[in-house]
């Protein structure tokens, strides 16, 4: 992986108290000794760092960002193997902190769920897809590759630090779980009925897996229809279901955004024509729909997670009423069929947002306390908002973008030419909430339903 220039990071201290100082110590006194005349300057004094219990740094290094971690890695043998150390990476499972980052991908335009892969060869004819991943908190985007990922898949969800990778061809889908910062890859049975481009709803815990797919089944080879949703269960209490449990769609409900959130063992997505909200329980395999606030004024809905809510996130516009159009934010509250507006844009950001998007329309993404708003057809303009500070931010464009870029070297691809179909610089980005992780628990019960790998080729 590899980043791109930041701003420095400052912290306020609401106490006074002396910090240290390559000169200071925690005391404020001076952090160097006399001997024989000589100052020794005993902040590094290797002595003392040398002795430093393995398992105290290991606990360090576990709380340490992933690229930090392999940054860290170069530093000696040990710190390079502890990604195959059983201990640490209990250890890590333990005490690394849950980060609510972003991992975007180049899709095609207009959407059919195919996404842009990178040339690793331009002779070679082989495409490997590359994932941006974006820091929040620091500002920060990052280039990933998945150099194993089979041509004619594409990334559909993400969940426990695993990308969900679905088939493009039409008929039963082969879905493949990535980790990319370990680069494994976890083939799924393939699915009972034969789909187009359906939607697909994962969520991943240390003891469990479901996965849902739902619509576009295939009633002819020339025609789909929204009908039945396939289950997939795995856990560590011994209780699974492989796509034996299935279920019947709402009437005419219509899944244009192919995508579902994940909130409290349930999945949710937006139904069009008209604007509403179809929820799956997991539990009872059950379908309801839920009415979407200000449904008829609403342009370009997103349905996202944030703070362990459902958040819709939409532009609201009444061209035949005295209400000046914004862009706003409503949270389903625990009753589970009423909406709460919980924020809305400024309306001097609104005015600049709206001269950028033009009616092109954007797409929204949610991950714990931040949202992001990518406007369409310009992967160079996109909003943050902090739920928690209230915080509307201007994102800094991926460096890793452009016509112009050179894509060799780095952590990505090695040509700057994409696959002939997509032309340059074409598509936008779509992408998920993301947290990197070194491991995922329950990769040891999936790899217990691995296929033969040769099947997916």
């Amino acid at each position: 992986m590899e980043a791109f220039h930041h701003p420095p990071i400052s912290f306020h201290f609401p106490y006074a108290f002396p910090i240290p100082t390559p000169t200071t110590n925690f005391l404020g006194t001076p952090n160097s000794s006399s001997i024989n005349g000589m100052i020794i300057n005993t902040w590094m004094d290797s002595r003392i760092w040398s002795r430093l219990p393995h398992r105290l740094i290991d606990r360090i290094i576990a709380f340490l960002p992933p690229p930090a971690f392999f940054r860290a890695r170069v530093v000696c043998k040990r710190f390079y193997g502890l990604i195959y150390s059983t201990h640490f990476l209990e250890l890590y499972l333990q005490v690394s902190p849950k980060r609510n980052w972003f991992i975007f991908f180049k899709q095609k335009v207009p959407r059919n769920n195919i996404y842009k892969n990178m040339m690793n060869s331009s002779n070679s004819g082989v495409c490997s897809v590359e994932g941006y991943l974006f820091d929040p908190d620091n500002l920060c985007w990052y280039r990933l590759s998945f150099a194993l990922i089979p041509q004619g898949f594409s990334p559909v969800s993400s969940s426990g630090g695993l990308i969900c990778f679905v088939s493009d061809e039409s008929g039963s889908k082969n879905i493949l779980l990535c980790n990319p910062l370990v680069g494994s890859i976890i083939p799924l049975p393939p699915t009972l009925r034969p789909r187009l481009f359906p939607s697909i709803g994962l969520t991943i815990t240390n003891t469990s897996i479901d996965i849902a797919v739902a619509g576009d089944d295939l009633i002819s080879p020339y025609a789909v229809k929204n009908l039945t949703t396939e289950s997939f269960h795995i856990d560590g209490n011994g209780f699974y279901s492989i796509w034996g449990t299935t279920s019947t769609l709402p009437r005419l409900c219509s899944f244009e955004s192919g995508k579902m959130v994940h909130v409290q063992g349930r999945f949710y997505c937006m139904n069009f024509s008209p604007f509403s909200v179809l929820s799956y329980d997991i539990g009872t395999n059950n379908w309801c729909k839920i009415q979407a606030p200000m449904r008829r004024f609403l342009r370009s809905p997103s349905l996202v997670e944030g703070n362990g809510k459902v958040v819709l996130v939409a532009a609201v516009e009444k061209s035949k009423l005295n209400v000046p159009r914004s862009l706003r934010l409503w949270a389903l509250q625990d009753c589970g069929t009423m909406w709460l507006e919980i924020e809305r844009m400024p309306q001097q950001l609104y005015v600049q947002f709206a001269e950028v998007e033009n009616g092109q329309g954007f797409n929204c993404v949610g991950h714990g306390e931040y949202v992001v708003i990518m406007i369409k057809n310009n992967s160079d303009k996109a909003l943050l908002f902090d739920f928690c500070k209230k915080r509307w931010i201007w994102i800094p464009p991926c460096p890793f973008l452009g016509n112009n870029l050179d894509y060799g070297g780095g952590g990505g691809g090695s040509s700057n030419n994409y696959c002939g179909e997509f032309g340059v610089g074409g598509g936008e980005l779509h992408g998920f909430g993301y947290d990197p992780r070194l491991a995922a628990p329950i990769g040891a019960l999936l790899d217990q339903l691995t296929l033969p790998f040769q099947s997916f080729n």
